[in-house]
């Protein structure tokens, strides 16, 4: 236990964004995209099924789903320290892990550079707000700033339902219930059900992952309530095509127009690398004006990024602009720039000018 505790102090103290427990190789951590070995020699199996074995009892957390179904996903804090959330997985037959490092406090959003426009999403009464992006983009710090912000500035009852719960929330003005699948409540649909039970004003919904639960947040956000909502999609428009084409093709026409109602927001964003090393956010802004909701509620969604380009003077900003600027700002080279822009060409035109 104690090198199991050194290995997570080191993590927190380099700043890593997550730990490595695999065998065949050494205990690694990332630290702003790369991967660096913290032990000295490789693991065999034995060691890593002894360290994440001092995982799960650090966890007070039972093997019993782990060694069934070769998967599980769980968070722990360590006083003093961090929390963590931990992917732990079979691999080659034998125990690994992935552990993610999560600071005790919400991280300061000026400092982690997330523009302003997003934070004022704290502001919206109700209605469905998306924040999207791929795996490991910061979307689940984006929304827990946006929440915190919330927190601060509202007197409202927030319910966050999280699969597993990464930051802590502490009540300001407003009260936070938050509820983790699968130990506070069976899954996202009943826990989504149930909430709207619980008088909220505000719920952060972790994953949307069915048609179902997809129908219930979108009645939650006709009904009143801010639903603030991940999907693991790039892009504005992808993120609509993925929620009209998780249903039936019999009902995306009724869905289409619901959506088009419900939908305030969509955030979808992306982790840059800069010239210091570090991360940057690249973000992308739709908001739904009359228009947009026409082409939603039309089938036209491959109108939508030339509305969303044209749409500065409403706050929205298409990924490619924002890319351009973090460029013209020296936060990124070009090279950078045009590996993650959606339309590069067009992109090395625009910086030619």
């Amino acid at each position: 236990m104690a090198d199991l505790l050194e290995y997570l102090k080191r993590a927190v103290e380099d700043r890593a964004s997550d730990l490595f427990l695999v065998a065949g190789g050494p205990v690694s951590e990332k630290v702003e995209g790369h991967l660096y070995p913290i032990s000295a020699e490789k693991m065999f199996p034995a060691e890593t099924e002894r360290l994440i074995s001092g995982i799960y009892e650090l966890a007070s957390r039972p093997m019993d789903r782990y060694r069934a179904t070769g998967d599980d996903d769980f968070s722990f804090a360590v006083s003093g320290l961090a929390r963590f959330r931990v992917n732990a997985y079979r691999q080659r037959g034998s125990l690994a892990a992935v552990v993610r490092v999560v600071a005790f406090d919400i991280p300061d959003w000026q400092s982690l550079r997330i523009p302003s426009a997003v934070m004022d999403l704290a502001d919206t009464a109700h209605g469905m707000v998306l924040v999207t992006g791929t795996a490991g983009s910061g979307k689940s710090t984006t929304q827990a700033c946006i929440i915190d912000r919330i927190n601060r500035t509202r007197e409202a009852h927030i319910i966050t339902l999280e699969d597993p719960i990464e930051f802590l929330h502490r009540d300001c003005k407003s009260i936070v219930s938050q509820r983790e699948i699968a130990i506070d409540t069976e899954d996202y649909l009943s826990a989504l059900r149930a909430c709207l039970r619980q008088a909220p004003d505000v719920i952060l919904l972790g994953e949307m992952r069915d048609h179902e639960t997809i129908r219930t947040a979108m009645t939650a956000a006709e009904t009143g309530h801010l639903l603030i909502a991940t999907l693991h999609t790039r892009g504005v428009v992808n993120t609509i095509d993925r929620v009209i084409d998780a249903f039936p093709p019999a009902q995306q026409a009724q869905i289409r127009v619901q959506l088009s109602m419900v939908l305030r927001t969509v955030v979808s964003q992306q982790l840059l690398p800069d010239k210091n090393g570090g991360l940057v956010p690249a973000i992308e802004i739709m908001h739904v004006n009359p228009a947009i909701r026409s082409m939603i509620r039309d089938s036209k969604n491959h109108q939508i990024d030339n509305t969303v380009s044209a749409g500065g003077g409403e706050g929205m900003i298409s990924m490619d602009q924002s890319i351009l600027a973090l460029y013209q700002a020296g936060t990124i080279t070009l090279e950078t720039a045009l590996n993650y822009a959606e339309n590069p060409e067009q992109l090395r035109r625009r910086i030619a000018n």
